[in-house]
């Protein structure tokens, strides 16, 4: 970022660059999606509009309060099991072997908790997922009910 740019303007360009790569990906469709997304960048949800008469005036509003909680995603690239002593004998340039095979895809965890599957993707020196597969929220139900 230069001196005279502005941290909201990188951030824009960001976004921008992010949703170009999106658009690209999605072919024609992927143009409403990116239009979408630049338009949430621009605009951020604030609470401005926050009024009990507001949160009580339909279900529609509901959604509303908390679309502002932040979450943890985690997107995972692999896990393994190795022994403390191995732990120890860990340096600059070790490698360590996962069970994911290169190419599988990656999870994306909301919380802890699986929502999607997905690819890497590199836009502008800066890493990302797309997102190839989502769990449907009945599948979603039934793993949480398994708790």
């Amino acid at each position: 970022m230069s001196a005279d740019q502005a941290p909201d303007d990188a951030q824009d360009d960001m976004a921008d660059a992010w949703a170009a790569a999106l658009a690209e990906s999605k072919g024609s469709s992927g143009g409403e999606v990116a239009e979408q997304v630049a338009a949430e960048q621009v605009a951020p949800a604030s609470f401005a509009n926050f009024s009990p008469t507001a949160a009580t005036s339909g279900a529609g509003n509901d959604i509303n309060m908390i679309l502002d909680i932040p979450v943890q995603l985690t997107v995972e690239l692999g896990r393994t099991r190795i022994p403390i002593k191995n732990i120890l004998q860990l340096a600059q340039g070790s490698v360590v072997e996962l069970e994911a095979l290169a190419g599988e895809p990656m999870d994306v965890l909301v919380n802890g908790f699986l929502i999607a599957q997905g690819e890497v993707v590199v836009v502008n020196d800066k890493f990302g997922i797309r997102l190839t597969d989502i769990v449907t929220p009945s599948e979603r139900m039934r793993r949480l009910s398994r708790l």
